[in-house]
């Protein structure tokens, strides 16, 4: 029996280890720089650092490393061991206030936009005490920024902090104004529930495209997909089921509130789902959540899929971003009360959050944009790739009734009338769930559901906080300039939603008749990667997060130029992986099964004339004209690959070209290969199905 109170952050140096192990000055400023974000005494970092290497010794720890997220879009690590020579010939485990606070990895061999030439090494990490360190196999893991050695940010975590100190900053001025002076910080909290696949490690390793691409490249649909809608919330297998408990411990040790576990909609396709934390720490979480799903896997030998679309004509895997506002008494912002028309203060956030979206559209598709998700959106499976804002029944015509000057009148929620005596009575909310919307209010917090499976979820957070703290910005500066900010708030509550209208949707996002009416709105359908990015210099956005010290024009610049470089990246590895499989897989394999089928026409006419040769006949010129169309196919693609390259100056112009003409190249090909799969003896065919992989766990 798992004593879960016991285990829950045993191996995380959180405020029970501090409490008890920090002399009390050195504790009580550390907690205000964590609590408050108030600068932590150089000084106090030596009894800090020592605390935290005996802790970790304890726990059979004998390195440290400052983990940080890059521009891969995964973390980074360097491990150094604790030990230190004492002049003996022996040594002894030290570690030092600056060893905790700073650390030098190499900038130039991260993605970098051009800030630094490959010449120019020298970066810096630096400790991030507001998320906390913790022990994993044998070493302490400090969470830290990173940065150039000019200066400029080369990481998530940075901007991330930043964002969340210019929205707190501004959500604290208004709330000034509504008299509540005892607040002094506003955090944004997230819960990011996450999407995956887990299939067995001998399908993984028979598989070329999924051990270099994270995706099927190739893969006919199996007779049974999520048709039946079986597998969601069905009964967990028995080896998931021991992979889930396995991961529930692993995660609970690190202080990851894993909540919720169940079966996705796709065969071999789970989920699990953290409490809310504060939106660093659950950047951090996240991240640590998605090594440990692929390091726990292994221990079953079962191989996890982060990938957005590993598998053709099911489900991909997205992740939820839960997003909320909590003062440092506790108050939620986006907590309507129970009369959400009355509740001044809640609306004027609410009108932030709508009028950013509407804004800054782009910058939203932006934050979610990759490879891997242009699969997913648009699909019966994620929101489409148009921005909107989903508020639900009530809230909706509380909305609506503010933009017509109009009384509203609550009814409040009523009971559910069931039909069955034994059942109790239950709540029914005020709105129906939508989820088919890209950013949907669900009570308490919106949830930003466009995000990709594999993507870190700082990118989303850093735009979300950094426009709703500039429209908070506008909001404050104009109340702070009136007399009656109670009647100036309703007023601009009012104006706010009818200028921004257009952003709001409570219907069905999948449907094409949004798609026109969206279209009809002057909403933004921003399809794929190279379309969205090209925003990213507009100088609206350029402002909005210089406005708010998020990200300098410089930087923001390098993670354009990183984006589209990255994308091109990757569909050149998918293109050059699927090259590769066809001329040394499934040409020879197609053309060993049409030798057979010639083999057995001829041996039948040897016996006798009289022995039909027809099928055999049918099925050979069948393959053998789609052989010749797949090569042909394959050598349009290594043409168009050979004309990327001349592209590469012009990054955009690169992009795009992989975008429409390599892709395309790519589904062509894919098409006759999987055709070419269906009437493929298995005995010839070089890869496991898309049936023996995805219901062989």
């Amino acid at each position: 029996m798992v004593n879960v109170p016991k285990l829950f952050g045993s191996n995380v140096f959180n405020d029970d280890v501090m409490k008890e192990r920090l002399p009390k000055p050195v504790y009580k400023a550390l907690k205000a720089t964590i609590e408050n974000g108030e600068t932590l005494d150089s000084s106090m970092a030596n009894a800090v650092a020592h605390a935290m290497k005996e802790w970790a010794i304890e726990k059979g720890c004998t390195h440290y490393t400052h983990w940080f997220q890059p521009l891969t879009g995964i973390t980074a690590e360097k491990h150094d061991s604790f030990i230190t020579p004492d002049g003996d010939g022996k040594v002894m485990m030290a570690f030092s206030g600056k060893e905790l606070i700073k650390g030098e990895p190499d900038a130039s061999s991260f993605p970098n936009g051009g800030i630094r030439a490959t010449f120019e090494a020298r970066g810096y990490t630096a400790w991030d005490p507001t998320s906390p360190a913790f022990a994993r196999d044998g070493t302490l893991y400090i969470p830290t920024a990173f940065a150039s050695y000019t200066g400029e940010v080369l990481d998530k975590k940075t901007p991330l902090l930043r964002s969340m100190e210019s929205i707190s900053k501004e959500a604290v001025r208004v709330l000034h104004l509504f008299g509540k002076t005892n607040v002094n910080r506003v955090v944004t909290t997230v819960g990011a529930e996450q999407e995956y696949f887990l299939i067995d490690k001998e399908m993984y390793d028979a598989r070329p495209d999924l051990i270099f691409t994270g995706r099927t490249l190739f893969g006919a649909k199996a007779p049974k997909g999520q048709e039946l809608d079986d597998h969601y919330f069905g009964s967990i297998k028995t080896r998931v089921a021991q992979f889930m408990a396995e991961l529930d411990n692993e995660l609970w040790s690190y202080g990851i509130p894993a909540k919720t576990k169940h079966n996705e909609v796709a065969p071999s396709q789970h989920e699990i789902a953290p409490i809310f934390t504060t939106t660093n720490v659950a950047v951090d979480h996240n991240e640590l959540l998605m090594e440990i799903l692929k390091k726990t896997a292994e221990k079953f030998n079962l191989v996890c899929l982060l990938h957005e679309k590993p598998f053709a004509g099911v489900n991909g895997s997205g992740k939820h971003n839960n997003w909320s506002l909590i003062t440092n008494e506790g108050e939620n912002l986006l907590k309507p009360g129970k009369k959400p028309e009355e509740n001044l203060q809640f609306l004027l956030f609410l009108a932030a959050i709508v009028k950013a979206v509407d804004e800054y559209q782009d910058l939203l598709r932006i934050s979610v944009a990759s490879a891997g998700n242009d699969h997913r959106l648009g699909a019966n499976e994620a929101p489409p790739a148009i921005l909107s804002v989903f508020l639900g029944d009530q809230l909706g015509a509380v909305v609506d009734s503010i933009e017509e000057g109009e009384t509203y009148e609550s009814e409040g929620k009523k009971n559910m009338e069931l039909g069955v005596d034994v059942l109790p009575t239950l709540r029914k909310d005020t709105t129906d769930r939508n989820r088919t919307s890209p950013f949907a209010f669900t009570g308490n917090r919106f949830e930003f559901r466009m995000l990709g499976s594999s993507v870190n979820t700082a990118s989303a957070n850093i735009v979300l906080n950094t426009i709703v703290a500039e429209e908070l910005k506008e909001f404050a500066d104009h109340l702070e300039s009136v007399k009656d900010v109670k009647a100036a708030a309703k007023r601009l509550v009012a104006r706010t939603f009818k200028k921004h209208d257009r952003i709001i949707f409570n219907g069905d996002n999948y449907s094409e008749e949004w798609t026109h009416e969206a279209e009809r709105r002057g909403l933004l359908n921003l399809k794929n990667v190279p379309a969205a990015v090209k925003h990213y210099m507009d100088e609206k956005n350029v402002r909005v997060f210089e406005n708010n010290s998020v990200f300098s024009k410089e930087e923001l610049f390098a993670r354009y130029e990183v984006d589209l470089e990255n994308y091109a990246k990757i569909i050149n590895i998918e293109a050059l992986t699927m090259l590769d499989m066809a001329k040394k897989d499934i040409i020879p394999a197609v053309t060993a099964y049409v030798r057979e089928l010639t083999d057995t026409a001829l041996a039948k006419q040897a016996l006798s004339a009289d022995i039909p040769t027809t099928l055999e006949t049918r099925l050979v010129s069948d393959l053998s004209q789609k052989l010749v169309c797949f090569a042909d196919k394959a050598t349009d693609l290594e043409n168009d690959l050979i004309k990327a390259g001349e592209l590469v100056d012009d990054m955009q112009a690169y992009a795009e070209f992989y975008s429409d003409v390599v892709f395309a190249d790519m589904q062509a090909l894919r098409a006759i290969g999987d055709d070419m799969e269906t009437q493929t003896s298995s005995d010839y065919w070089p890869y496991p199905s898309y049936g023996e992989i995805m219901f062989g766990v």
